[in-house]
């Protein structure tokens, strides 16, 4: 046991509750770590391995302080956060293990702070096009997402199967793990079950303007960057000072190229390391003000030509809302200045399994041609909601097993013999067909296999069904588990912190086998020295060889004012 975790154990127990909350949280403890007490803590926090976990974290700043201080300086400004993440002691000096970890360790000098370099009129242009395209090919991607979410490798990046369907898509596989990381910050997307799917916000983030969406991917890039390259007045500190943000972090460079590559996708800095004027608010820690950008950015159309041969051309960049709907009726078969789409009876099918009907459908195309709805695309609306519903799923109440029910008998015959569907084990059952299968899955394999199959409720309503329902944004951690965990340390914490450690150091004695040099007080208040053995403690006793006598001793544990392991 090191006789450094007691100077720790005292300011641990002398933290505030929101001291400790901050220290454990910023040192990454989890809730469940089977510490006892707080001197329990302050050994683990100061052991190698821990300590190793906390460097990384350091900024360049803070990294050059502790240098300072294991070398009898001052630490200057980051004292009070060094000591925060108890590193250092209250008197500025880092604790022994510390000391013992950062000997050998250096901190480049970083390059010569230089203010922001305002971009050129070209090099703006260019800035701004990058970021709307970045923002439409990601609102691509949860579109994607959102039907179909992707499967994560361990590391938590998209598999290259995953990426060469996207790059057919449209979507340039170097740029997807960037937008990924942008869209997970920003909360439109999250990791469950080893899958990246669209969240619940990305449903008005995919509706809203191309302004409101830049401005909160901008804003939430900025507010998610490490404390490194975060600015006292919450921005960002110059791009060229990212690099060695973090000296102690050997993944730091990786991750910082990954960082200016994001920012460069959003516009915020340019080809040659200028910046716009839409970056400045955001560096400075203010809202976002898309004005400048706005200005560069092609003018949205919010009207489209319907043509003869199914087909929809947008004569402009399509409003985000009326793209994400039309898209949900109809299949994007190019995006550029001017889109192109494709109705089949397909896309119209998907879009009544997403709820919409055949007067909506109408309704909307109406509002948004500039050419009225062609004969051929009427009647394909027409004619695949005449055939939706067709076949009806549902549960029956009595035997609780799935019903597949059609008025038209051929589409029965034909389910019962397509080999696709063998999985579901139908069986007939008078003119229908039933499954142990739960009807959400069969009617997903129906669907799959092209099957004009709905959905029926409990009640015989038809209720509208998501394959992929989105999860919500996964909100930051509130430090719950992290205040139980505290108010467990809290209660084993006893009024008499010296008796306490004692008894600690006694224990951990006689489990190694340890020779102790004793401080007894004896009844007539003197004192006497004694080395010993330690062999056993319980009921309130040491018991130990007496080296100096060759005999065994029991001691009142009450009576030892000191104990300190003898170093062979």
């Amino acid at each position: 046991m090191s006789t450094h975790a007691r100077p720790l154990a005292d300011w641990l127990a002398a933290a505030s509750d929101d001291e400790l909350l901050h220290l454990l949280t910023t040192r990454g403890v989890r809730p469940e770590v089977a510490w006892q007490d707080l001197f329990d803590a302050a050994e683990a926090l100061l052991d190698p391995v821990s300590l190793g976990r906390v460097l990384p974290l350091l900024t360049a700043s803070e990294a050059t302080a502790l240098l300072r201080a294991a070398a009898g300086e001052d630490p200057g400004p980051e004292r009070e956060p060094l000591i925060a993440l108890a590193l250092l002691r209250p008197d500025g000096t880092p604790y022994a293990p510390v000391a013992a970890v950062i000997a050998g360790r250096t901190v480049s000098d970083p390059p010569a702070a230089a203010a922001a370099t305002p971009a050129t009129e070209s090099a703006s242009a260019h800035a701004a096009e990058r970021a709307f395209t970045t923002v439409a090919v990601l609102a691509d991607l949860l579109l994607v997402a959102r039907e179909t979410p992707f499967a994560l490798l361990t590391g938590g990046s998209i598999s290259a199967g995953e990426k060469r369907q996207l790059t057919e898509a449209g979507i340039p596989a170097e740029i997807v793990d960037p937008l990924v990381a942008i869209a997970v910050h920003a909360g439109l997307a999250v990791a469950v079950e080893r899958r990246l799917r669209a969240t619940t916000a990305a449903e008005p983030w995919l509706r809203s303007s191309v302004a409101d969406r830049w401005a909160i991917l901008a804003t939430s890039f900025r507010d998610s960057l490490p404390r490194g390259v975060r600015s006292a007045d919450g921005g960002w500190i110059p791009a060229e000072e990212w690099p060695s943000a973090h000296p102690w972090d050997p993944s730091w460079p990786d991750r910082s190229r990954m960082l200016r590559e994001a920012a460069r996708l959003l516009g915020l800095i340019t080809e040659d390391g200028t910046e716009p004027a839409w970056a400045v608010a955001l560096r400075r820690g203010e809202p976002a003000d898309p004005t400048a950008l706005v200005q560069l950015l092609p003018a949205e159309v919010d009207r489209i030509f319907l043509q003869n041969d199914l087909t929809a051309i947008a004569p402009g960049p399509l409003e985000p809302a009326a793209d994400v709907r039309l898209r949900s009726i109809a299949a994007r078969e190019s995006a550029a200045q001017a889109s192109s789409y494709r109705f089949t009876a397909e896309s119209i099918a998907h879009a009544f399994v997403v709820g919409e009907t055949e007067q909506s459908i109408l309704e909307f195309l109406s509002a948004i041609s500039l050419t009225g709805i062609p004969q051929p695309l009427s009647y394909l609306v027409a004619q695949t909601a005449q055939r939706h519903g067709l076949v009806r799923v549902s549960t029956d109440g009595e035997t609780g097993r799935t019903r597949i029910e059609s008025t038209d008998q051929h589409l029965i015959e034909a389910m019962a013999v397509d080999q696709s569907l063998r999985p579901l084990a139908l069986t007939m059952h008078v003119d229908s067909l039933t499954t142990r299968v739960g009807r959400e899955t069969v009617y997903w394999a129906l669907t799959d296999a092209r099957y004009p199959a709905t959905l029926i409720g409990t009640a015989g309503e038809i209720p509208v069904r998501e394959r992929h329902p989105a999860p919500p944004a996964t909100a930051a951690d509130s430090g719950v588990d992290v205040v139980t965990l505290i108010a467990r340390l809290r209660a084993h914490q006893g009024p008499d912190a010296d008796a306490a450690w004692l008894d600690r150091e006694l224990e951990a004695a006689v489990r190694a086998r340890a020779v102790l040099q004793v401080t007894v007080g004896m009844p007539d208040g003197s004192r006497r020295e004694l080395l010993l053995e330690a062999t056993g403690i319980g009921g309130g006793r040491l018991r130990g060889r007496d080296r100096a006598a060759d005999v065994e001793r029991t001691l009142p544990v009450s009576s030892i004012l000191a104990a300190t392991i003898v170093t062979p």
